[in-house]
C-alpha cells in the first residue's frame, strides 16, 4: 500500500506505521532511507536473505529445493526450513513445488497421527507451524490437497495444537458431533453435496481455526478468500439449475402440512442460499432472482410472513430484504398485480408494515430492518420511468390508497388527546421510525403526502408528540414540521395558520425552559429559518399569536428580528402604494432589454425638465389649470393630489398583496380632465396579476396599461398632451429616504410615449 510501512521487532512482533496521504508516507520513507542509506525509490530496505550474489545466483538456477525426509525426528528442521522460505517469494516458489511433487502433505498428516498416538505434542507444535506456514504458501494447488475429503480434517487437527495455548481446541469434535448437516430437500447430485460440506468446513477454518493474520500475512490467504468464493459459486449454479430441487422446496415452504420444524428449516436453507448468491457477478445474480422469481418466492413470502412462527418470519424477512436490495421494482410490480385480487390486510406490504409494528425485540431492531426496506421501495430515486408507464406515479398512488393508513394506523391510535396516550420507550421509538419515514415521504412524494396531511390532519397528531418525555420523540416530531416548514409552500402554511400549529412547539419551548439543549437549539432554528427566508405568512401569524408568550426571550434575536420583519409587513401594508408600486414596475423592469432602458434614460436627461428625486407618480395638471397650480410649491401640489385620491384608491390598496409573491395588476388610465385615476381589476375570471386579465401589466387590450418591458422611468402620455412618469430605483432603502423630495414636472415640457 502506498500509505503503510512495516517492519519486524525480534519473533513475530510486527509494527506498522499508517499515514492518511501518501505524500506523507513518502516524505517518512525518504528519511528513513536516508538514515539507512539506502535508496528510496525501492520498496523494501530489509535484506531478506543473507545469500551471497553466487549463493543467489546458484539458487536460482538449482533445479529445485530439496525437503528434508518427512519423519517426526526431523519435524523441527521442516518447520524452521518453511518459516525461513516464507519472507522470501523464490523459496516459497520453489517450496510450494516441492510440497506438491512428492505428496509431503499426505506424509506430514501420517506423522500427525503417529504423534497424538504417541502424545507427542513437540511434534504436533512442530506441525501446528508447518501446516500454518503451508496455508501462507497462498498455492490453489495444495489447498485442493489440503480440502480433500481425506485430508481435511487432519489438516484441522493440526491446527488444533498452536503453541500459544496452554490447552488445544476441540475443532474436530465440533464439526463432527454438534455440526449437523441437514437436508431439508433431499440431494441427489454426490459432488454437489461433497461440495457443500467442503465449504462448510473451509469456511470453519477461516473464520474459526487460523490465528488473526498479521500486516505481513495478511494478503498470504488471498487464495482462500478465492477457494471459498468460487465454491460458493459452484453451488449457487448447481442448486439453481436442479429444477426438481427448486420446485419442492417451494411446493413444502407453501404447503399447510408442512409441520413447523420442517418449515423453519426450509425457511432458513432459502435464506442461506440467497445469501449465497452475494457472491455472484452481477450478470449471475440477475439470472438467479430471476429463477427464484419464476418459482413463486414472493407469493411464498407471503404466505410465510402470515405464519405465527416469529423465527419462520424472522428468516423470511432477511430473504426478503435480500429482494428488495436487488431489485425494488420486481416487488412493487408484485403488489401491485396482487391489490386488484387480493384485500389491503394481506398485502406483502402491509404485511411487513404490521411486522414492524409488531416486532417484541425492546431495541426493536427487526422493525428498524423493516423500515430501511420499505423506505427503499417508496423511495422515487430507484422508481423507474418508461415511455408506457411511470413507476412514481402508479406505485405512489397504490401505496397512499392501501397502504398508508396501515403505516401512520400507531401514529393516530397514540394522539388522541393532547399528549401521547402510551409514552413507554418502545413505543416512543416505533412511532420516532414511523416518524422517520413519513419526513422522508414529505422530502420527496411532494403532492400524494400533501393530500393525505392535510385531508388526515396528520401534522396536528404528530405535534402532539412534543408532549412526549422522550426527547428524541419529540425532536422527531419537530423535525417532521421542520422539514414541512422548509418547502415554503403556501398550502402548507395555510394549513400550519388555519389549525394553529405552532401552539404545541411554543408551548415544548416554554416548557423547555432557559436549558441549552437540543430542543432548544432545534426550535429557535425553525423559527430562524422563517425569519431568514421571510416566510410573511408565517411571521405574521407567529407573531400576532404567540408574540406574548416570546417577547421576553432575548439571549437570541431571532424572535426580535421576526417582530421586525411583521413591523415592517404593517408598515407596508399601512401604505402600501409605494410599495406595490415598486413591485409592479420592478417585476417588469427586470425584463427590459438593456439596450432600449439606455436609450430612454438618455432622451429623459437630454430634456430642459429638472431633475426628478426618486418616489412617487407625479401627473402634472392639463393646460386649463396650468396658470392656477404654477403658484403652488411642488410638495404642497402632491400633497393636494394625493388627497384628493386617498378614498379613490383605497379598494386598490386593500388588495395589495403583502407577500410580495404576486404583485397586483394595475390599470393606468386618463380621462379628457384635469385627473389621473389608478384602478385596479379583479374578478374571479381574471385574476390579478394575470397575462390575460384586462388592465393587467402586459395585456395588449388595455389602453394605457403598462407593459411588460416597462422601463425603469416609464413614461405615459396621451392626446391630451398629460404626462405621467414613474421612477424608482432599485434600492428600498434609498426608496425611503427619497419619499418626500418629489418634484413635479415642468408644466411648458411634454414627454412621449415610448413603446418597447
Amino acid at each position: 500500500m502506498d500509505t503503510l510501512i512495516v517492519w519486524s521487532e525480534a519473533e513475530n512482533y510486527d509494527l506498522a506505521l499508517s499515514f492518511q496521504e501518501k505524500a506523507g508516507c513518502d516524505e517518512i520513507w525518504e528519511k528513513i532511507c536516508q538514515v539507512q542509506g539506502k535508496d528510496p525509490s525501492v520498496d523494501i530496505t530489509q535484506d531478506l536473505v543473507d545469500e551471497s550474489e553466487e549463493e543467489r545466483f546458484d539458487d536460482m538456477s538449482s533445479p529445485g529445493l530439496e525437503l528434508p525426509s518427512c519423519e517426526l525426528s526431523r519435524l523441527e528442521e521442516i518447520a524452521e526450513l518453511v518459516a525461513s522460505s516464507l519472507p522470501s517469494p523464490l523459496r516459497r516458489e520453489k517450496l510450494a513445488l516441492a510440497l506438491e511433487n512428492e505428496g509431503y502433505i499426505k506424509k506430514l498428516l501420517e506423522i500427525f497421527h503417529v504423534c497424538e498416538d504417541l502424545e507427542n505434542i513437540e511434534g504436533l507444535h512442530h506441525l501446528y507451524e508447518i501446516i500454518k506456514g503451508i496455508f501462507l504458501l497462498n498455492r490453489t494447488a495444495l489447498f485442493e490437497v489440503m480440502f480433500s475429503e481425506e485430508c481435511i480434517m487432519d489438516v484441522i487437527g493440526c491446527l488444533e495444537y498452536d503453541p500459544s495455548l496452554s490447552q488445544s481446541r476441540k475443532h474436530r469434535e465440533f464439526l463432527t458431533k454438534t455440526a449437523k448437516f441437514k437436508e431439508v430437500i433431499p440431494i441427489s447430485d454426490p459432488e454437489l453435496k461433497q461440495k457443500i460440506h467442503q465449504t462448510y468446513r473451509v469456511q470453519y477454518i477461516q473464520d474459526m481455526v487460523l490465528p488473526t493474520p498479521s500486516v505481513f500475512e495478511e494478503n498470504m490467504l488471498s487464495t482462500l478468500h478465492s477457494f471459498i468464493f468460487f465454491n460458493k459459486v459452484e453451488i449457487v449454479g448447481m442448486l439453481q439449475e436442479d429444477e426438481k430441487f427448486l420446485t419442492d422446496l417451494f411446493a413444502q415452504l407453501t404447503d399447510e402440512a408442512t409441520d413447523e420444524e420442517k418449515r423453519q428449516e426450509l425457511v432458513n436453507f432459502l435464506k442461506e442460499f440467497c445469501a449465497f448468491s452475494q457472491t455472484l457477478q452481477p450478470q449471475n445474480r440477475d439470472a438467479f432472482f430471476k429463477t427464484l422469481s419464476n418459482m413463486g418466492i414472493l407469493p411464498a413470502l407471503e404466505v410465510i410472513l402470515g405464519m405465527d412462527d416469529a423465527q419462520v418470519r424472522s428468516a423470511a424477512t432477511d430473504i426478503f430484504s435480500y429482494l428488495v436490495e436487488y431489485n425494488p421494482s420486481m416487488v412493487r410490480e408484485f403488489v401491485m398485480q396482487e391489490a386488484q385480487q387480493n384485500d389491503d390486510d394481506i398485502l406483502l406490504i402491509n404485511l411487513i408494515i404490521e411486522h414492524m409494528i409488531c416486532d417484541t425485540d425492546p431495541e426493536l431492531g427487526g422493525a428498524v430492518l423493516l423500515m430501511g426496506l420499505l423506505r427503499t421501495l417508496v423511495d422515487p430515486e430507484n422508481m423507474l420511468a418508461t415511455a408506457n408507464k411511470t413507476e412514481k406515479t402508479e406505485f405512489l398512488g397504490f401505496f397512499y390508497k392501501h397502504c398508508m393508513h396501515v403505516l401512520t394506523a400507531p401514529l393516530l391510535a397514540n394522539t388522541t388527546e393532547d399528549k401521547p396516550s402510551k409514552d413507554d420507550f418502545q413505543t416512543a421509538q416505533l412511532l420516532a421510525l414511523i416518524l422517520e419515514l413519513l419526513t422522508f415521504c414529505v422530502e420527496h412524494h411532494t403532492y400524494h403526502i400533501k393530500n393525505y396531511i392535510i385531508n388526515k390532519d396528520i401534522l396536528r397528531r404528530v405535534l402532539v408528540l412534543m408532549a412526549s418525555k422522550h426527547a428524541f420523540l419529540a425532536l422527531c416530531a419537530l423535525r417532521f414540521k421542520r422539514k414541512i416548514i422548509g418547502l415554503k409552500d403556501e398550502f402548507y402554511n395555510r394549513y400550519i395558520m388555519k389549525s394553529f400549529l405552532f401552539e404545541p412547539v411554543v408551548k415544548a419551548f416554554l416548557n423547555n425552559g432557559s436549558r441549552y439543549n437540543l430542543m432548544n437549539s432545534a426550535i429557535i432554528e425553525m423559527f430562524e429559518f422563517i425569519r431568514v427566508e421571510d416566510i410573511k405568512s408565517l411571521t405574521a401569524h407567529v407573531i400576532e399569536n404567540y408574540w406574548k408568550a416570546l417577547e421576553d426571550v432575548d439571549y437570541v434575536q431571532t424572535f426580535k428580528g421576526l417582530k421586525l420583519r411583521f413591523e415592517q409587513q404593517r408598515e407596508r401594508q399601512d401604505n402600501p402604494k409605494l410599495d406595490s408600486m415598486r413591485s409592479i414596475l420592478r417585476n417588469h423592469r427586470y425584463r427590459r432589454d438593456a439596450r432600449t432602458l439606455e436609450d430612454e434614460e438618455e432622451m429623459w436627461f437630454n430634456t430642459d425638465e429638472d431633475d426628478m428625486e426618486d418616489g412617487e407618480a407625479v401627473v402634472p395638471p392639463s393646460d386649463k389649470t396650468k396658470n392656477d397650480e404654477d403658484i403652488m410649491d411642488p410638495i404642497s401640489k402632491f400633497m393636494e393630489r394625493k388627497k384628493l385620491k386617498e378614498s379613490e384608491e383605497k379598494e386598490v390598496l386593500l388588495k395589495t398583496n403583502l407577500s410580495g409573491r404576486q404583485s397586483p395588476s394595475f390599470k393606468l388610465s386618463f380621462s379628457s380632465g384635469t385627473k389621473s385615476n389608478l384602478t385596479s381589476q379583479s374578478s374571479a375570471s381574471n385574476l390579478p396579476g394575470s397575462p390575460g386579465s384586462p388592465g393587467s401589466p402586459g395585456s395588449p387590450g388595455s389602453p394605457g396599461s403598462v407593459s411588460k418591458s416597462t422601463s425603469q422611468m416609464a413614461a405615459i402620455t396621451t392626446k391630451g398632451g398629460l404626462v405621467g412618469l414613474v421612477d424608482y430605483p432599485d434600492d428600498d432603502e434609498e426608496d425611503d429616504e427619497d419619499e418626500d423630495k418629489e418634484e413635479t414636472l415642468p408644466l411648458s415640457k411634454k414627454a412621449k410615449l415610448e413603446s418597447s
